[in-house]
């Protein structure tokens, strides 16, 4: 019988450690309250608005599926769907390089690393919309220091967007993967050292796999980043030239403050959050990101 109430105490007092080393879930509301306020309730509210017919003034009308059978008939959807396809494929491709590179050496012990690291992180405490005047300054024609039309061009016009959004984003993955590299053990380039292992060999055979949860973390910050894009297109080229920068972000503010069209705006930002969901459900279930177990994997 005494075995019994000791092995019962022992069990209480596992478990009110446990609870002890908890926090309560009170300290989670004002996040939640938060989120709900300022995600929840406006997805919803669009949401709503997909369904109606909208200019802005009086009361939305119940429309049905209209706005949703006018996105799908959209000459504009295919054009605007590749453009920001297209856009999100090479801005991943050339921010997940540079900052990834850039987050491997800060996170080393080089002379000078934490005065350049904060320094390569100052563009990513700019606003969106004083870094696209300050490059649209930068590449006018006439006034700027590039004396060629890059943003008259097609192809120069999207590589600007592309260029000028890694400027101000990469800074941000960078610090994502200098965390993640710092999370590596150091024994283990220890012993590939020991093994003969040089510099590239051990890049590509231990740090690259020991940060492949952080790059998925940091490419699903990129992918819903990227399908949001906005202020650089419209200060840059508004679209153009023509509709050759019209990705679907600028497609809905058309939609909405040009044409005043509130309800097909909001299907094409309903359309936006679906998008973005599912790209990102998609990249944690193909990576394992959702199986890992150690709670230093994708620091």
């Amino acid at each position: 019988m005494s075995s019994t109430v000791t092995h019962r105490d022992e069990e209480t007092v596992k478990v009110r450690k446990v609870r002890a080393g908890r926090p309560s879930a009170v300290w989670a509301l004002p996040a939640v309250l938060f989120f709900t306020f300022f995600a929840v309730v406006p997805m919803a509210l669009a949401f709503y608005l997909s369904f109606t017919k909208w200019d802005g003034l009086g009361d939305p009308k119940p429309v049905g599926l209209a706005n949703w059978q006018k996105l799908l008939d959209d000459p504009r959807l295919t054009q605007s769907l590749g453009l920001t396809v297209l856009l999100m494929v090479v801005s991943w491709a050339f921010q997940t390089v540079v900052s990834l590179l850039l987050g491997v050496w800060a996170a080393g012990r080089q002379r000078n690393r934490a005065i350049l690291s904060a320094i390569f992180f100052v563009p990513f405490l700019l606003s969106s919309t004083a870094i696209a005047l300050l490059f649209y300054a930068l590449l006018d024609p006439n006034f700027g220091v590039i004396r060629e039309n890059i943003l008259g061009s097609s192809s120069g016009a999207f590589l600007a967007i592309v260029f000028v959004g890694a400027w101000q984003f990469i800074p941000f993955h960078t610090l994502i993967y200098q965390g993640g590299a710092r999370q590596i053990p150091e024994v283990l380039y220890q012993a590939a050292a020991i093994d003969g292992a040089g510099r590239y060999r051990q890049f590509f055979s231990i740090t690259l796999p020991q940060l492949r949860h952080t790059i998925t973390t940091s490419t699903v910050l990129m992918v819903v980043g990227l399908l949001t894009y906005f202020e650089t297109v419209l200060i840059l080229t508004k679209g153009g030239p023509g509709t050759d920068t019209a990705i679907l972000p600028y497609l809905m503010y058309e939609a909405g403050f040009k044409s005043y069209d509130f309800g097909y705006a909001s299907a094409i930002a309903s359309f936006l959050v679906v998008a973005a969901t599912g790209l990102s459900v998609l990249l944690v279930r193909l990576t394992g990101f959702g199986r890992m177990r150690s709670t230093r994997e994708g620091m």
